[in-house]
């Protein structure tokens, strides 16, 4: 952006267009991008990883949930996004620099996957070794470089949509940017169901590799160009940040710590951050046991195992269309986020009780149940965290949201797996194993919304725009 397009935007803010239906679509394409990210790692990688190569699901859910435990890094990403612009882009450079990182870390951690592999067929299964532990840490350090790029572009990203859009248009924004999420995980999920058919069972490892690799390699890249044709433009055109901000022109005087003052300078910053970990625990706890459930309770081969976040992304796809533009306008973000917990929590234990019947078309409902209910609670969410984020220091904002959302992911990541791993040797079978996790997830819910009743906007922002006057005050003096 050239200085002068930033004088115009501050200087005449009427001439600022609104976001437009077809602008929304396109910002759409970089979530649907992380959406078919998010497959070749959860729906692809902890497959092949817990029954292919057999590690231990503890470890394989440990290993993936790094990626989530470095997001103490959106934070820091969102406020370098705030107060330092690269070309004369807050937030635009910030997402395709990730994406790019993301895109090739991808690939690197496949390849480390399969020297891990061959040292585990070696010894015959799997063993503590120099070689395993030294596979195992460099296999760590990539999904964190991995992760580190997801939280710098999808962090920026989301500041941008706060940028771009206004309190009475903003669920319509979100429903449909989100809708783009599970529009990527349908992609996705045929895309790699679509290169990875040839596979069976027993299926040889060179032959699984070279789907895989190809797989790693189709995918990222086009990953890579919908988030260049998803921002191009955008903060340009649409950007309100100046506009916004009562700190225009001093964005030297919001620092990390000033505005770390901001976050906290309300208590329900802390609520809500309490609200997100929890409702997220309860969210994803299934995600790296979902694809083994479909393998051993259901037999189902590595294509269409994979295929199942079809029918979890249609549910949560037509979910977002309703809720952005009907539910939440209609009845609130924290009635309908309320609703939305009660409606997963009962999915969850449908997903659990659909193991006795080892019916696939009865997992198969469950899961478009499980999607339309996460749809629901979702777009409610999401539309409140950006209601509680300050325009000075969104980015911090959207950081910290996103913080709480990662770490809690991560968690339940782990403890998806390590609970799979003491149910499976406790139990007497595997539905049941599998089904305590798909309990503890319901539980997570309810105790989600005993916080989610304790929030109060209005509160929030008053509390927030006192901390803000205060430290320029402070500063000015």
């Amino acid at each position: 952006m050239a200085s002068g397009d930033l004088i115009d935007s501050q200087t005449n803010p009427l001439t600022i267009p609104k976001v437009n239906l077809l602008t929304m679509f396109r910002l759409g394409l970089f979530q649907m991008g992380l959406g078919m990210m998010s497959i070749l790692t959860l729906g692809v990688l902890n497959r092949v990883m817990i029954q292919e190569i057999a590690i231990p699901a503890t470890l394989v859910g440990v290993v993936l949930a790094i990626t989530l435990f470095v997001s103490p890094s959106r934070v820091w990403f969102g406020q370098i996004s705030d107060a330092k612009s690269i070309w004369g882009y807050h937030r635009t450079v910030y997402v395709w620099v990730g994406a790019a990182i993301f895109a090739v870390a991808s690939f690197l951690a496949v390849q480390v996957l399969w020297q891990l592999d061959t040292v585990i067929s070696n010894a015959g299964s799997w063993v503590w070794t120099t070689q395993t532990i030294g596979w195992i840490a460099l296999l760590a350090c990539v999904f964190a470089v991995y992760g580190l790029a997801i939280c710098a572009s999808s962090t920026t990203f989301a500041a941008l949509l706060v940028d771009v859009s206004e309190e009475n248009n903003r669920s319509k924004v979100v429903g449909i940017v989100w809708s783009m999420l599970m529009v990527g995980i349908i992609v996705g999920a045929i895309i790699s169901s679509s290169l990875l058919k040839q596979l069976t069972s027993d299926a040889a490892i060179g032959t699984l590799q070279a789907s895989v690799n190809r797989l790693f390699i189709i995918v990222p890249a086009i990953v890579f160009g919908l988030a260049i044709v998803a921002t191009f433009g955008v903060e340009k055109k649409y950007s309100q940040y100046f506009t916004r901000s009562t700190v225009v022109n001093r964005e030297d005087s919001i620092t990390l710590g000033a505005a770390w003052r901001i976050l906290t300078a309300s208590p329900q910053t802390a609520l809500f951050f309490t609200f997100l970990v929890v409702m997220s625990l309860g969210l994803f706890m299934q995600d790296p046991i979902l694809e083994p459930y479909a393998g051993q309770v259901f037999q189902m081969p590595l294509a269409e195992s994979t295929k199942l976040n079809v029918y979890y992304g249609i549910g949560i796809l037509i979910a977002y269309g309703m809720g952005g533009f009907f539910i939440v306008p209609r009845f609130g973000k924290q009635r309908t986020a309320r609703f939305g917990c009660m409606l997963v929590a009962l999915c969850a234990i449908l997903l659990g009780l659909s193991g006795f019947s080892a019916n696939s078309a009865l997992l198969k409902l469950a899961l478009l149940l499980f999607g339309l209910a996460t749809g629901i609670l979702t777009t409610a969410a999401v539309t409140l965290m950006l209601d509680l984020t300050a325009a000075e220091t969104a980015g911090t904002f959207i950081g910290a949201w996103g913080l709480a959302q990662s770490l809690a992911r991560g968690g339940a990541v782990v403890a998806g797996g390590a609970i799979l791993d003491v149910s499976r040797k406790l139990l007497p079978n595997l539905v049941l194993a599998y089904g305590v996790v798909f309990v503890l997830e319901a539980a997570f819910l309810v105790v989600a919304i005993g916080f989610l009743n304790q929030i109060n906007v209005r509160e929030f922002q008053t509390n927030a725009k006192r901390a803000i006057a205060s430290i320029l005050e402070s500063e000015l003096d």
